[in-house]
């Protein structure tokens, strides 16, 4: 059903799917749910190691922690659906249970990129400010910036929400993507979209720019910082400390300026889909990733707690040898 009678409210959504060629969907049915099996794993094992490691009880892991479960999150958001549709030959919609997904999605990728933000400012004042490090980033601090991060998140999602929802939908139900997201649905909408183009436009771009601004004040400080430092030792520590969150944030941000913050087009083409895919399916598992290989503290206690775990079961598979062998 993708032509609705002019004049009538659109109550149902189909969406075009990442793709229309059959054999492809085994594949990537298979290749999307090994990355959101990863990305659960992933987030979830990140999320286990800094609530239960007291080595991991600093605001550089409080921020962290809170990341893994944002981006657990925001996956569980669109990548379910979207392997559901993948082998389902309707791929509709409902127009509330679209507005939901649309509210989250928008919500958690808002509240992401304002956690990057404040890990960079954390980042900034433990390398410029070491001697201050504790008092600075107090817990009950690091906790307002994670409200923050949420409130700012949710507060443009509304936004956007109440803009785009309140549209005419008449002439078409067919959303050219895979999840409901602001460019493809103003593109079926049979009213003038001008307002919301301008809010879309406004909200991302404050955003993505407001959280933006502090991360590179905060790294052109901090490497300002690391070039006076002496020793080699010294530059190389803080640039690990760095590298992480240098590497999730150029992925993520790189995605969605690409996706919104650029001129409109007619088309919504394969590019605009891979853009999305990344930042809404593919960063969400990467960022666990990231951080468990550039981090030497995360490596540490990942690499203790398997090393423990297998000397604890080959001892017990000793001990029970043993017992074996005297029982005889």
């Amino acid at each position: 059903m993708d032509n609705v009678k002019n004049g009538t409210q659109v109550t149902l959504f189909v969406f075009s799917g990442l793709t229309n060629e059959r054999t492809l969907i085994p594949f990537l049915f298979l290749f999307f749910l090994l990355v959101y099996i990863m990305t659960v794993i992933g987030n979830i094992g990140m999320i286990a190691i800094v609530q239960k490691t007291p080595k991991l009880q600093t605001p550089m892991y409080f921020f962290l922690k809170y990341l893994s479960l944002v981006d657990l999150f925001y996956s569980t958001v669109i990548t379910p659906r979207m392997l559901s549709d993948l082998i389902s030959l309707k791929r509709a919609i409902s127009f509330s249970g679209c507005a939901i997904q649309f509210f989250f999605f928008a919500g958690l990728a808002g509240t992401e990129i304002f956690i990057l933000s404040s890990m960079s400012y954390d980042r900034y004042v433990a390398i410029c400010h070491p001697l201050h490090y504790v008092s600075i980033m107090t817990r009950s601090k690091c906790f307002c910036l994670v409200l923050f991060a949420f409130f700012i998140g949710f507060l443009q999602s509304t936004l956007q929400e109440n803009c785009v929802f309140r549209l005419p939908f008449c002439r078409s139900n067919l959303i050219d993507h895979f999840y409901c997201d602001v460019p493809p649905l103003l593109k079926i909408s049979c009213s003038d979209t001008w307002s919301c183009d301008l809010m879309t436009v406004y909200s991302v771009g404050t955003c993505t720019v407001g959280s933006l601004l502090p991360i590179l004040i905060s790294y052109m400080l901090i490497f300002s910082t690391i070039i006076r430092m002496k020793s080699a030792e010294g530059k190389q520590k803080a640039f690990s400390t760095c590298s992480a969150h240098l590497i999730c944030t150029s992925l993520f941000y790189v995605t969605v300026f690409f996706t919104y913050l650029r001129p409109p087009s007619n088309v919504f083409d394969s590019q605009d889909k891979a853009a999305c895919i990344f930042y809404s399916v593919l960063t969400p598992m990467l960022n666990p990733i990231v951080y468990s290989l550039r981090n030497k503290e995360v490596k540490r206690v990942i690499i203790e707690k398997v090393f423990s775990s297998t000397m604890v079961s080959t001892i017990l598979n000793i001990i029970r040898c043993r017992v074996k062998l005297l029982t005889l």
